[in-house]
């Protein structure tokens, strides 16, 4: 079965494609027969999705490609799942694809009305084509192409057969042919006469014989054929455009040409009349250009009075402007001359022609977008009489007190004369650069040395070439208008933009003669579609189809002046007729950026690219460079599904799928060695260079090719106009051996070119290239395999001698070596040589020339390396071959499959806590569970891994090889030794032999296996095989890992999955912090590496923040049950410790701690099947019930006492409502040395009177934001950074929570008590229902600050102080009053966990300020930027003497925490909903979190450690003190997927 080849094409929010390459260039390459299946992953909820639709242009099986013809698939919103759209692609090209959404609106209170729809750019994919060529698929890097020119070849068939017989000997498999069309009057095969017919003089049976000569070609010699194609020109006498003048530019259909038109035919007429002047008329210095050049100006220049093309006519203008006065034909500019506020219309009155006249070129000229015709830019006259008016007022006649017409035109004049000035500048601009232009050309042409020195000036070789071809007159052309018969010349231009047409409107090139002219070529005028040129564009389609119902590929000739909306027409066509079309071009662009629009959107297979643009060795070693393929010992980037899978018995297969990402793909490149254009070594380097320089180009993995001269070694570039002589070659004549020989290289080239495709077929991608003096050394390896080839090549560049040059004896490492063979190319390049070569007047002939064997190459073959050293004699244009193979790769089942294959089953049997030590385990808990001996690995040069486990490998190699940098410390580490392969062996070897851990033996022996596979492969392939050993284990822990979470996790976006993930780093076996003094169990730290052991790891407050996510959203059930039973277990003063320290030195000084905790157990129960029987668990007591005694751990009586969780959840709520006073136990300086005396002292009670309880004070600090001050030299010691004394916003909001709860559970007979005994003598009991109500009925008149000052009667807030309105206090009645009204992000816990508490109009209000206010890019500010005490900046480690921030006092002032950005997003994602009526509305509402998620996505893609990061400084600068992965920053996240997924989401999209 063949597997399905699939790419995941992600899409970010914007509709991009997320890809590596910045050019966003997607190429991909068919492996197989069957189709490419593109997987577009999109976000459920991304901005896109908002009545969004994904368009493309692919159609489906057996269905014809149109451009324009897209489909649609509907993106269904669901915020906890990417979308996937699967869709195959049959053909090859350039395949375009597109968004379209509504926009997502700024978050808003109110409805916003439906947006417009907006659309992405396009973007496209580009397919290279399945070549087959004897019924096998042949890929890109195994085409040899063989390059000729066809008028060269001889008499059809009997030359031709000769020649392509000589061709396919030499082990080409594609000949590309000049165009063998019939060819214009100058003969040049790029001038065709016309595009649908033959040349008769090759083909005089026309098609016939064109079908017979490819059917020979394939099937007699296996050849594949390639044609140019030419589109932006036609010959110059070409009939068909006597009929269709249309089809080019000419002054009616490109007006903007006639200055150029008129110039080009004076300088013909001066070039006639040259004589007559007095000029010299054969130049012998460029003093005699310069008294031409001034005749130019005078007789050509002064005599066309070409500024008439740019200027306007001042007194026609005028005369209209003053009628149009007259006779009241006004009309002003919509916003009127001037700005009122300069002074208006007395302003313009006043001021002085100049300026009137820049008022006219901004509002009143007409035809001003292009040149034309003579005076063809104009004022408008009513616009003119306007500004007439602001001067002078209506005309109220000639006879009137005010202006009369002579007197206002007379003014008029002057301003236009002011209005031609600029005009008249740009006209001297454009004069001067013609004249140079002119100079330039006429100096290279007849007086450069390297210029073709022409000779006289005649009639023949007039002074300058003729940009225009002039039709002849006669009966067809006589229906035309005369002007229309001299139409433009195609050329080229330096340096120009390919994208614009330099006959167009926008460009002057022809007038400034900026144009290197090809005379005997027709420039075709397509326009901007078909209806401009109806006959080119059907007449040029039937061309295109003709030549793909012949043609294996296309070379497009000059694709860079071709007009890209053409190319795209006219390959459609083509590939209509042959889908698999090769198509390469000539691009030169100038620009890499352009060169990629015309590949992207053409779909080209291949760029050519030539080995003799090279100027020495070293820039040649950097062109193989470029298209020799990967670094030898690359890493394989491909992600592979499916690999190690296995059937249910008895079941059919599923089909396989072979996933992979996209990776950047450079542009491939038909590479070579010379081309038909360029001079061949014999004529521009050493004769010699001939045989190293197509050795190199044939070791490189991409398409190669050679032009007919090169391997019979031509002496010179062959004139393709004016030769007449046919080809001549050995190789076409006799059988072509392989090995030396006389007659050029043929026999070498037949076993460079085997070898070339052999390594093309199988894959051989990996090269090294070695540069050493005047020597290039390749190597090309199989990735696999690792069999190669070894080429030493001896360039051979003017100067070189006839030495051996420098080159070190060359090592290669773990690798043997068989000599192919040695060779050396001798070439007679005498003067005499040259002469027999260019005298002979019927054949064109290489220089004499002989391949020797070269004797001598030493081979030393050691147990670990090669040695190879180059004889004594082995002079410049010499090379050395050999095939290369690696004996310990040598693998019964292949050694990439081995060590990527049986890790499933290896990881299967692990459960949670294993893979927490298998993937992760920071410095700290690995000390930790070794007895301080063993850490986390250190990579010199890089420093340490975060983890010890599978991330801290992964974190470094995902890059290494998404990048492909062997050169990072981490291979040069591999590469010196195998220390990380005995480490990680080692590792899980030790933990497995420990009881509990066994099932770690079979990871253990599987590492162990695949690292002993790859222990004996050269060290330079070890980062490789390491790679794919790591990735193969690293995944499928993960996968594991995934399978024992809940379906949510398993099916959501991968964003999820990675939150989730870190339940597993913060979750584990830690011997110094287990939850219990005398049973080890696992326990959640709160971050890594700060909270990581002992008693910093495991605190009441971060554990059930982050419960909730991390394990009742991951499915971690059990892990969550044991966390509520210990922590409940050490309940005491009716609250659970902040510090928990394995229950032995517990610490009471978190207030909101215990509301954390019944927010947890509420949702236990709420979320686990079953849950409620959590509440009559019996938990063993630390300390006696209702008792604030406090003993140590091994006193009797601890544990002797046992409750239920519903008993110690009402002991929580009893002691709360009748109040605490307790002094912490073991006060001091041995419990806290920051704290002074007073801050020990807690005292909790409830205000009767709203139902709201009341806490703390100002020496202490018993939230959350619990920084306290620790330095004596800023005197900031024991004041807390934010005592947060008083009603918190969130413990009352959590408070109300459970009270609503218990009240439901009562009712339903699930929880035994009622209600409290209170402290109120006026009430003494209260039941939780009640008690809710209190706090309900007082909760906004106490908390909420109004909008409006009118409304403050109406609540409990003191105008004074307030800083800001519309939000919530975020205390109430704290110990100073402005605390209270400081915004903070606390209030939107209370919103997640208690809704109903607020009002909703209120609460969106709020919300929308802190997401303005409060937000950052990941989280959420701890103050209001505008608050006094805003310092965004936390150094802990800073002891200045800044009262605010020493010693990080600051801590909450402003820093930006993660986890309040998740209980926000919940609060907005709750409230947002509320008032949405309709799918639409909803759908946007998960947007607007989606959007708002992007940083913390980025932040966890880019973590070493995998996780979210404590806090940030401002705008999520990153801040050095914070603990780099947080627990509750990832888990307070999984609860919004978690809220997301309790709403109905088919609902979004009904």
């Amino acid at each position: 079965m063949v597997p399905d080849e699939v790419y995941l094409l992600p899409l970010k929010d914007d509709g991009s494609p997320d890809v590596s390459d910045k050019h966003q260039y997607i190429y991909l390459t068919p492996k197989t027969s069957a189709p490419i299946i593109v997987r577009f992953q999109i976000e459920g909820t991304s901005s896109i999705c908002r009545h969004g639709r994904l368009w493309v242009n692919i159609p489906e099986e057996g269905a014809e490609f149109r451009r324009d013809n897209f489909r649609a698939f509907k993106l269904e919103p669901d915020f906890n799942r990417t979308i996937e759209i699967s869709i195959p692609i049959h053909g090859a090209g350039a395949f375009a694809f597109y968004t379209t959404y509504h926009s997502l609106p700024d978050l808003s209170e109110t409805t916003i009305a439906p947006s417009t729809t907006s659309r992405t750019p396009t973007y496209y994919i580009d397919i290279a084509p399945r070549l087959t060529l004897g019924g096998t698929q042949m890929p890109l890097p195994a085409v040899s192409v063989f390059s000729l020119i066809s008028k060269f070849m001889g008499k059809y068939p009997a030359d031709w057969e000769k020649h392509l017989r000589g061709i396919d000997e030499r082990g080409y498999n594609m000949v590309h042919f000049t165009p063998l069309q019939q060819r214009g009057e100058s003969n040049s095969p790029y001038s065709i006469y016309d595009q649908l017919k033959w040349d008769p003089e090759c083909f005089p049976n026309g098609e016939a014989d064109i079908k017979k000569l490819i059917d020979s070609m394939e099937n007699k010699y296996n050849l594949l054929a390639l044609t140019d194609v030419v589109f932006n020109h036609t010959a110059n006498n070409s009939k068909w455009l006597h009929e269709h003048p249309e089809a080019g530019y000419n002054v009616s259909t490109a007006p903007w040409l006639r200055s150029a038109l008129e110039l080009d035919t004076e300088l013909l007429e001066f070039s006639k009349n040259m004589a007559k002047y007095d000029l010299p008329t054969t130049l012998t210095s460029v003093d005699d250009l310069l008294k031409i050049m001034d005749s130019i100006k005078e007789k050509v220049i002064a005599k066309l009075r070409l500024w008439e093309f740019y200027v306007v006519h001042a007194e026609r203008n005028a005369d209209a402007a003053i009628e149009a006065w007259a006779t009241g034909d006004i009309s002003f500019p919509k916003d009127g001359f001037g700005d009122p506020n300069n002074g208006g219309l007395e302003a313009i009155k006043s001021a002085g022609p100049a300026e009137q006249a820049q008022l006219l070129i901004k509002h009143g000229m007409l035809d001003n977008d292009r040149l034309g015709e003579r005076f063809r830019r104009k004022v408008n006259p009513p616009v003119a009489a306007a500004l007439l008016t602001a001067i002078y007022g209506r005309f109220e006649g000639d006879d009137s007190d005010s202006a009369d017409r002579a007197a206002a035109r007379n003014h008029f004049v002057k301003v236009l004369d002011e209005l031609n000035l600029p005009l008249y500048r740009e006209y001297d601009v454009d004069v001067a650069e013609l004249l140079q232009q002119v100079f330039n050309r006429v100096k290279y042409v007849r007086l450069d040395e390297h210029g073709p020195k022409l000779g006289p000036i005649d009639m023949k070789n007039p002074l300058i070439e003729s940009y225009f071809t002039r039709l002849p007159k006669n009966s067809i052309t006589s229906k035309h208008k005369e002007d229309d018969l001299a139409l433009v010349n195609n050329g080229w231009i330096w340096a120009a933009n390919a994208l614009v047409d330099h006959a167009g409107p926008k460009s002057r090139a022809y007038l400034r003669r900026e144009v290197i002219v090809w005379g005997d070529c027709v420039k075709l005028r397509y326009g901007s579609g078909r209806e401009d040129s109806p006959f080119l564009w059907d007449f040029m389609a039937s061309y295109a189809r003709l030549m793909a119902k012949y043609f294996t590929g296309f070379r497009i000739d000059n694709c860079h002046s071709t007009p890209i909306h053409v190319a795209e027409f006219l390959l459609d066509e083509a590939r209509r007729v042959r889908p698999n079309l090769f198509i390469v071009a000539e691009l030169f662009t100038g620009s890499e950026e352009t060169d990629y629009i015309f590949v992207k959107r053409l779909g080209l297979s291949s760029l050519i690219r030539e080995a003799m643009q090279a100027w020495g060795t070293g820039e040649l070693s950097r062109l193989v460079h470029q298209h020799g393929g990967r670094p030898i010992g690359s890493f394989e980037a491909d992600e592979v599904s499916g690999a190690d899978s296995e059937s249910l018995a008895g079941s059919q297969p599923a089909k396989r799928e072979i996933v992979r990402q996209m990776k950047y793909t450079p542009v491939h490149a038909l590479f070579m060695d010379c081309t038909h254009d360029n001079e061949p070594p014999a004529q521009k380097r050493d004769a010699r260079d001939t045989l190293p320089n197509t050795a190199l180009v044939n070791m490189c993995a991409s398409s190669t090719g050679s032009v007919f001269g090169y391997d019979e070694i031509y002496p010179e570039l062959i004139d393709l106009v004016g030769e007449t002589r046919l080809y001549s070659s050995i190789s076409s004549t006799k059988p072509v051996e392989i090995g030396g020989g006389e007659g050029g290289i043929g026999g070498i080239k037949k076993l460079l070119n085997q070898i070339h495709t052999l390594m093309g077929k199988d894959g051989y991608d990996e090269t090294h290239i070695h540069h050493e003096d005047q020597y290039i050394t390749v190597h090309r390896v199989h990735p696999e395999s690792r069999k190669g080839y070894f080429l030493i090549a001896h360039t051979a560049f003017p100067g070189y001698g006839d030495g051996n040059g420098e080159l070190s004896p060359v090592r290669l490492t773990g690798t043997k070596a068989r000599h192919v063979g040695s060779w050396m190319l001798e070439v007679d390049t005498s003067e005499e040589a040259k002469k027999a070569a260019s005298e002979d007047k019927k054949f064109l002939r290489g220089l004499p020339s002989k391949v020797s064997d070269l004797p001598g190459v030493r081979l030393e073959i050691k147990e670990n390396e090669t040695v190879i050293t180059i004889p004594d004699k082995f002079p410049p244009g010499s090379i050395a071959l050999f095939e290369t193979w690696i004996p310990s790769v040598d693998h019964s089942s292949g050694l990439d499959t081995y060590v990527t294959s049986g890790a499933k089953a290896a990881f299967s049997e692990l459960d949670l806590v294993d893979l927490n030590f298998v993937l992760y385990r920071c410095e700290a808990e690995e000390l930790d569970s070794s007895d301080g001996k063993n850490g986390v690995y250190d990579i010199p040069e890089h420093g340490k891994l975060v983890y010890a486990g599978l991330q801290g490998w992964w974190s470094v190699m995902k890059d290494v090889i998404r990048n492909n940098n062997l050169a990072h410390p981490i291979c040069r580490h591999l590469r010196d030794g195998q220390w990380p392969l005995d480490y990680m062996v080692g590792r899980l070897e030790r933990i497995s032999e420990r009881v509990n851990h066994e099932r770690l033996c079979k990871p253990a022996e599987w590492l162990k296996e695949r690292f002993a596979a790859i222990r004996k492969i050269p060290s330079f392939l070890l980062p490789r095989y390491f790679g794919l050993v790591l990735r193969t284990a690293y995944m499928a822990a993960w996968d594991r890992s995934l399978e024992l979470m809940n379906d949510n996790v398993q099916k959501g976006q991968w964003f999820l999955q990675s939150l989730a993930m870190v339940s597993l780093q913060q979750v584990g076996f830690v011997k110094s912090a287990s939850l219990y003094p005398k049973k080890d169990v696992p326990s959640l730290a709160a971050g890594l590496p700060h909270f990581a052991v002992s008693w910093a790891r495991c605190w009441g407050r971060d554990v059930f923040i982050s419960a909730r996510g991390l394990l009742l959203g991951a499915g971690r059930y059990a892990e969550c049950r044991e966390h509520i039973l210990a922590f409940a277990s050490v309940m005491k003063h009716g609250m659970i410790p902040n510090l928990l320290s394995s229950g032995s030195n517990p610490r009471y000084n978190a207030r909101d701690a215990i509301w954390f905790m019944l927010q947890t157990i509420q949702d236990y129960t709420k979320i686990v099947p079953n849950g409620l029987d959590i509440l009559k668990e019996k938990i063993p007591r630390r300390f006696l019930p209702y008792d604030d005694t406090y003993f140590e751990v091994d006193d009797p009586r601890a544990y002797s006492k046992s409750s239920t969780l519903e008993d110690i959840v009402q002991e929580a709520l009893q002691r709360h409502a009748t109040g605490m006073s307790f002094r912490e136990a073991n006060a001091g300086p041995d419990l806290d040395m920051q704290m002074k005396p007073e801050g020990f002292q807690q005292d909790i009670k409830v205000d009767w009177s709203t139902g709201i309880i009341f806490g703390g004070n100002q020496y202490n600090c018993g939230t959350w934001m619990d920084k306290m001050g620790e330095s004596e030299k800023a005197h900031n010691k024991g004041v807390p950074g934010t005592p947060r004394d008083g009603a918190a916003i969130e413990i009352t909001g959590l408070h109300y929570s459970t009270l609503v709860w218990l009240a439901k559970l009562h009712k339903e007979g699930k929880y035994k008590y009622a209600g409290v005994s209170t402290s109120d003598p006026n009430r003494e009991v209260i039941t939780f229902g009640d008690w809710s109500a209190l706090i309900k009925h007082n909760f906004e008149r106490c908390y909420y600050i109004p909008v409006d000052s009118d409304d403050d009667d109406s609540y409990d807030v003191n105008p004074k102080i307030i800083n800001r309105r519309g939000v919530y206090k975020d205390l109430y009645k704290s110990g100073k009053e402005y605390e209270d009204y400081q915004l903070r992000p606390n209030f939107t816990i209370a919103m997640a966990v208690a809704p109903d508490i607020f009002n909703d109009t209120h609460a969106l209000h709020a919300l929308t300020v802190a997401d303005k206010v409060l937000r950052g890019p990941t989280g959420m500010a701890t103050l209001d930027p505008s608050d006094l005490n805003y310092h965004p900046y936390y150094i802990n480690s800073d002891d200045s003497d800044n009262f605010s921030t020493s010693k990080g006092r600051n801590y909450h002032q402003g820093p930006e925490w993660l986890w309040p950005t998740g209980f926000f997003l919940r609060a907005l994602l709750k409230f947002d909903l509320k008032r949405c009526d309709d799918p639409g509305q909803k759908t946007e509402a998960f947007q607007q979190i989606t959007k708002r998620l992007i940083g913390c996505k980025e932040a966890i893609k880019e973590s070493p450690w995998a996780g979210l990061t404590e806090l940030t400084n401002k705008n999520g600068e990153v801040c050095g003190d914070s603990s780099p992965t947080q627990a509750w920053s990832a888990g307070c996240l999984i609860d919004l997927y978690h809220d997301a997924a309790q709403y109905d989401v088919s609902q979004l999209s009904s």
